[in-house]
């Protein structure tokens, strides 16, 4: 018991007294060097136990497509089903700065277009910023949405909406000339007003390259030790499936496998009539169910009089 209220009591005073963290807090986290956390989210509870975990930021990404909705990849995904899991995530997280990810389609029409649903974002889906993917051509996009006062995350290398121009989830960045443009990309994307960036599956020595260039911070998936921040699929991080996960995943826990092993104990359970047990039963006092049996006998008997 006494370890139970100890931990109750550490989880309150986690919630509690923990800070709202903003686009700020993670700028002077790289000034101090102290790596930046970030993790994906999509529903309630999660993004309760991250925040109380204490995680800097929570991205709601488009990754959702792939690993809450069955899609093939993040290319279907709407607005309307990303600002669904924003305003779950949002109830559960009160001190993580919160991320939406933009939509493929989303931004990529107009800066206008891409003002509007950034808004929306904030607007009704409670989030503190956005995330898009793009280096050069995205730049008009960026400038008009930070200009609206709305905090960009930007996203180079492996981004997962162009993952038909890239010709797969392939890493990027690995030759002279790729790598001098997503050095060039980050450049001009910190220019453009982003307070963060995203680099994905891009190598190690690339992606600290870049870290040092930079004076906003980088969050690095698959892009080594050197950058400021790491982010993963929680889906992955987790072993919530029974799949191919890239090299990059660290897997922290097996839940793919507990959940087969707990569904295969319902099913047992059902089939040999252990499960409800008593002590999973409701019950009524005796009195009223003796009252109860009284009353039906005699309305029994008076309709058979009838």
């Amino acid at each position: 018991m006494e370890g139970t209220l100890s931990t109750l009591s550490l989880d309150s005073v986690s919630t509690s007294e923990c800070k709202k963290v903003t686009t700020l807090t993670l700028r002077q986290k790289k000034a101090r060097r102290e790596p930046i956390s970030m993790l994906t989210a999509y529903d309630y509870p999660t993004a309760l136990a991250m925040d109380q975990a204490g995680l800097d930021a929570i991205l709601v990404g488009d990754s959702l497509g792939m690993v809450v909705l069955g899609y093939p990849n993040t290319l279907p995904v709407t607005m309307e089903e990303m600002l669904h899991h924003c305003r779950a995530v949002v109830r559960g997280a009160k001190s993580a700065l919160l991320i939406g990810d933009m939509p493929f389609m989303s931004y990529q029409i107009s800066a206008e277009d891409a003002v509007r649903n950034a808004g929306r974002f904030l607007q009704e889906g409670g989030m503190d910023a956005v995330k898009l993917e793009g280096g050069r051509e995205r730049l008009e996009a960026v400038r008009a949405i930070v200009g609206a006062g709305i905090p960009v995350m930007g996203h180079l290398g492996l981004t997962p909406q162009s993952v038909h121009q890239l010709g797969g989830f392939r890493p990027q960045g690995r030759t002279a000339a790729a790598a001098k443009r997503l050095l060039e990309d980050a450049i001009l994307l910190e220019e453009a007003g982003c307070f963060s960036l995203v680099l994905e599956s891009v190598p190690a020595r690339l992606a600290e390259l870049v870290t040092r260039r930079l004076q906003i911070p980088t969050i690095g998936i698959g892009a080594g030790l050197g950058c400021d921040g790491q982010v993963l699929v929680t889906h992955d991080l987790l072993g919530l499936f029974d799949r191919f996960t890239p090299k990059f995943v660290k897997k922290y826990a097996d839940f793919h496998a507990e959940m087969k092993r707990a569904f295969h104990e319902f099913i047992t359970d059902i089939e040999a009539k252990s499960f409800p047990a008593q002590e999973h039963s409701i019950e009524m006092p005796e009195e009223e169910w003796e009252s109860l049996l009284r009353e039906l006998k005699h309305k029994g008997t008076k309709s058979q009089r009838d």
